[in-house]
């Protein structure tokens, strides 16, 4: 049957988004709500063409990818150059070039149909963001070799710990840091990644951790360093 229903206006999604930002206990700004909305209407609209995202509604939009951007919020100083590695459909990227417009965000993504696709998502609510179509490493050297490495990659549902770490940690020293939205499995990840000696040049530790709603799990934030 073909959908009748009338499209939601980016005023009602946006509104929307700032009662489920209470519910989840977030404080947003009232200024970021129109392009909070205006990237999830786009973000769901090429999710119809391409996978891109599971949380097509507001409440695990909110719940789930707002949330994590805004646990990433506090550890990020003004002005870092930051990397989205695999960003997908932008996150964490894009939710925290909307939320933090002091930081210098690009996205990187090895699956060159996401990353046209979200490279037309922020050109279309303008906010037009630096992306690379290709493997991230290679985007993280460049940068190095060029003078102008990033203080921080960021990362949520890319790839266990142990494959994160075989990609960067030969390039520690050309990046600051790394933080990793990791769930439940994190304590035994990083146990895996120690046994297979990839925490002797760098360090990994927890340094945030906030509920996942409708379970009785948490999301953690890892901090990977050179050590």
């Amino acid at each position: 049957m073909t959908d009748t229903r009338p499209p939601v206006s980016t005023a009602d999604l946006a509104a929307s988004l700032a009662n489920e930002a209470v519910t989840a206990g977030l404080d947003l700004p009232a200024s970021a709500l129109p392009r909070l909305a205006a990237y999830a209407s786009s973000l769901w609209a090429w999710n119809e063409r391409l996978n891109l995202t599971r949380h097509t509604d507001p409440r695990r939009f909110v719940h789930r990818d707002v949330t994590d951007a805004v646990a990433l919020c506090p550890h990020l100083a003004a002005g870092e150059r930051i990397l989205d590695v695999g960003t997908g459909g932008g996150v964490p990227g894009v939710l925290l070039a909307i939320l933090r417009s002091d930081l210098r965000v690009e996205l990187a993504d090895s699956v060159a149909k996401r990353a046209r696709a979200v490279a037309a998502i922020t050109e279309a609510i303008d906010l037009p963001l630096t992306v690379y179509d290709g493997p991230a490493q290679q985007v993280v050297a460049d940068a190095a070799e060029a003078g102008q490495p990033y203080d921080t990659l960021v990362a949520r549902a890319v790839a266990p710990l142990v494959k994160l770490l075989g990609w960067f940690e030969p390039l520690a020293d050309d990046f600051g840091r790394m933080l990793l939205i990791k769930g439940p499995r994190w304590e035994a990840e990083k146990a895996e990644a120690r046994h297979r000696g990839l925490l002797k040049r760098v360090a990994a530790r927890r340094v945030a951790a906030w509920p996942i709603p409708g379970s009785d799990t948490e999301s953690v934030l890892l901090e990977v360093r050179r050590r």
